[in-house]
């Protein structure tokens, strides 16, 4: 470890890897609202937040735990099709408070389908943020509906029904679902949270 009178040791984020505080100065000084989009193992996180010098403050939230109890998701809250649900149900609550435009802060490392899904479900709930267009690759919108999951899941099941039953045990012993139906499920609590609104 250095060592002298002129060594400073930076900040423990940026040692750690986990903040590029250039670029977060850009994006406060910028003075938009951002759109904050995190994912964990199993769970979506996404805020619109604003920055001021005391600390950020929270306009909009939307958890992705709210659709199972809210809105009729039964499956997975950590995947693809429910990213996109959070980020829609997020960007609809956001228009009710008035809030139409903001810019993403999608931090340093980030699960990258899950959290562009997230991204689109702000899109197309009416938000003005700015993207280029390569920024949703190709077959987004196929994932978004959780058809690669039923695909997967038929293609397993003929293949090796044994192999099915362990991949997809969580869905069909503890949550007593069909993989194979996640798309249906998908359009059921899209309508509810458009109904919602």
């Amino acid at each position: 470890m250095a060592r002298g009178p002129r060594y400073k040791r930076s900040f423990r984020r940026r040692y750690d890897g986990n903040t590029d505080y250039h670029k977060r100065l850009r994006l406060l000084k910028s003075r938009k609202l951002r759109a904050v989009i995190r994912a964990s193992n199993d769970h979506m996180r996404v805020q619109i937040i604003q920055s001021k010098l005391g600390g950020d403050k929270v306009l909009v939230s939307a958890f992705s735990k709210e659709l199972n109890s809210k809105f009729g998701w039964s499956a997975n809250t950590g995947n693809i099709p429910a990213g996109y649900l959070t980020g829609y149900l997020a960007g609809l609550r956001a228009k009710i408070k008035n809030i139409s435009s903001a810019i993403f802060d999608l931090g340093i490392f980030y699960h990258r389908n899950r959290v562009l899904a997230a991204c689109k479900g702000l899109v197309d709930a009416g938000m003005n943020i700015p993207y280029r267009e390569e920024f949703f690759p190709e077959g987004l919108e196929e994932r978004i509906k959780g058809t690669h999951i039923e695909n997967y899941a038929k293609n397993i099941k003929s293949n090796d029904p044994e192999k099915y039953e362990q991949l997809f045990s969580g869905y069909l012993n503890k949550k007593k679902l069909n993989p194979m139906k996640i798309s249906n499920i998908f359009s059921d609590s899209l309508k509810i949270i458009e109904s919602k609104k």
